[in-house]
């Protein structure tokens, strides 16, 4: 085999795949990155057997062939090179031997034998969704932060997706809190639902350019979700399950009602949070009456107090939050004003808009009334 590439071209295409490379594992052929130039193309793979990333790059096929090289030292070795637009070529031998040249600069390095390499699983195109890259990309932003962190539960370590109509549908929680996201799609569609991994997610939102003109094409099958886009294809398990039941945890009975503005409400929320360290879980307390939010928190290392304009319709209430889960809703949120609906202190309240884009749901903590 013996490919040539220009270096900030190779240099993207491994980034790409070195997503669905493992930081752990037991098999070293899934450490490595595949080069296939068997074909007329070019493309490099990275699989995890949970995840798998295929991305086809420009290059120059000498000869044709593949090869599986350790994912790290071979992204440090490009990555070293010199100018971004100098040439590499890659070269090895039936014996695996890999050479990498580029100007000045000669590595010799072992490579492995590309038959062991596991391909991604063969998926029909025959059922799929479109939908554009920023629609996704933003989706995801919009609900991925309130994904569980832990494996504790697999189901809070995914997204539901949802497709009903012409409505596609991402909701994501982990015990405190709810996201939810919806999206018009121009087409009718199938009706669905799939958990798919947060880590996936979290990694197409990263390769993704966000581009309202390009498409991703997202294909379904029985235990696998597939996404097409430019020149790459994600490959994904989906987690078995029913996802929760959320519908019963939505409501529209509420007994206060604010409009705020939201970058003024974050600031405050911001600076109130410098008075927490990481082990502090001291709420922020919102005291709604009149027009106006008082927010107040305290904390061994001092306290804060402010108040914030708002239009208020129904009671006056005293609730207090997770101030990292209201500042987390409300920097994914695009409106210049957020309402707020809360029904009692310890009832969960909802962030949403009249459109129906979004709903974020959290509940509020027990605190003690202070002067």
């Amino acid at each position: 085999m013996k490919l040539i590439f220009q270096k900030d071209i190779l240099m993207n295409g491994i980034n790409i795949v070195s997503k669905a490379i493992p930081s752990k594992t037991t098999m070293n052929i899934l450490e490595c990155i595949l080069i296939d130039a068997t074909s007329n193309e070019i493309k490099l793979t990275g699989n995890d057997m949970e995840m798998g990333i295929e991305t086809k790059i420009e290059g120059s096929i000498l000869e044709r062939g593949s090869i599986a090289l350790e994912a790290k030292i071979f992204s440090d070795i490009i990555r070293k090179l010199s100018d971004s637009d100098a040439d590499v070529v890659i070269s090895s031998d039936d014996r695996l031997n890999t050479t990498i040249e580029c100007d000045n600069s000669l590595f010799k390095i072992q490579g492995r034998d590309p038959q062991e390499f596991s391909y991604l699983p063969f998926i029909e195109k025959d059922e799929y969704i479109c939908l554009s890259q920023f629609s996704l990309k933003e989706a995801i932003r919009q609900t991925i932060f309130s994904i569980a962190p832990n494996d504790s539960n697999k189901m809070m370590g995914g997204e539901l997706v949802e497709i009903k109509d012409n409505v596609l549908k991402l909701v994501s929680l982990d015990g405190h809190r709810i996201s939810i996201r919806n999206i018009l799609l121009k087409y009718n569609y199938e009706n669905r639902k799939v958990i798919i991994p947060g880590k996936t997610l979290s990694e197409i939102s990263k390769i993704l350019t966000g581009d309202n003109e390009k498409e991703v094409l997202i294909y379904f099958s029985k235990n696998h979700v597939l996404f097409e886009f430019d020149n790459t294809t994600v490959v994904s398990r989906l987690i078995e399950g029913d996802y929760f039941k959320i519908d019963h945890m939505l409501s529209n009975d509420y007994k206060t009602h604010i409009k705020i503005n939201k970058r003024t409400f974050m600031d405050n929320i911001d600076r109130a949070m410098i008075m927490i360290r990481d082990n502090d879980r001291k709420p922020i307390i919102l005291k709604i009456e009149e027009n106006n939010v008082n927010m107040k928190i305290r904390s061994s290392f001092g306290s804060m107090n402010a108040d914030v304009l708002a239009q208020k319709t129904g009671d006056d209430i005293i609730i207090a939050f997770n101030p990292k889960f209201l500042l987390d809703a409300l920097r994914v949120i695009d409106d210049e004003d957020v309402d707020i609906y809360m029904l009692n202190p310890k009832s969960p309240c909802f962030l949403k808009d009249d459109g129906g884009n979004y709903i974020y749901l959290i509940l509020p903590v027990n605190f003690i009334a202070e002067d």
